[in-house]
C-alpha cells in the first residue's frame, strides 16, 4: 500500500469515529431534551409513563452507606437519616465505574480514588474533580431518576 493510500485510510478511520462520536452526542442531546410543561411539579409517575424511572425503595439504601447502579451510571446515598442523595457512578480521575460506598465514602477501585458520599467531593487521588450530581426524587418510599 502507498503513502498516499494508508493516509486515506487513516483518514477514512478517523472520519468514521468523529461520525460515531457525533451520533452518539446527537442522542445522548436528544435524550436530555425535553419539554417544561409540568415543571416543578410534584407529581410523580411511574417509568414508562412520563415520569422518571424507580431506581430503589428508599429501605434498600442504607444510612452511611449507598448502593451502585452500574447499569444506570449512578449511585445513590443515605449520608444521613432521610437524605438521599445521587452522583455519577462515574470515577472522574479515568471513567472506571464506582463500586462500593461505605462510612460516607464512595470508593473506585481502579486507582484507589475517594469521594464524600454528601457532596461528591474528591477526598483522595488520583481524581481532583467531584461526582458530578444526578437529580433524584423521593416521593412515597421510592428514588425516582428525576
Amino acid at each position: 500500500m502507498s503513502a498516499s493510500q494508508e493516509r486515506q485510510v487513516h483518514l477514512g478511520r478517523r472520519t468514521v469515529v468523529a461520525a460515531v462520536g457525533a451520533a452518539g452526542v446527537a442522542a445522548a442531546l436528544t435524550a436530555c431534551g425535553g419539554s417544561k410543561d409540568g415543571e416543578g411539579s410534584d407529581t410523580v409517575q411511574p417509568a414508562g409513563k412520563g415520569g422518571g424511572e424507580v431506581l430503589a425503595r428508599t429501605s434498600d439504601i442504607p444510612e452511611g452507606g449507598g448502593v451502585v447502579f452500574a447499569d444506570k451510571g449512578v449511585v445513590v446515598t443515605q449520608p444521613t437519616a432521610g437524605t438521599f442523595k445521587a452522583f455519577s457512578s462515574k470515577c472522574t480521575h479515568q471513567g472506571c465505574a464506582v463500586k462500593g460506598v461505605a462510612d460516607g465514602t464512595i470508593s473506585c477501585p481502579c486507582h484507589g480514588s475517594t469521594f464524600d458520599a454528601t457532596t461528591g467531593k474528591a477526598t483522595a487521588g488520583p481524581a481532583t474533580q467531584p461526582l458530578p450530581e444526578t437529580p433524584i426524587k423521593v416521593a412515597d418510599g421510592a428514588i425516582i431518576l428525576a
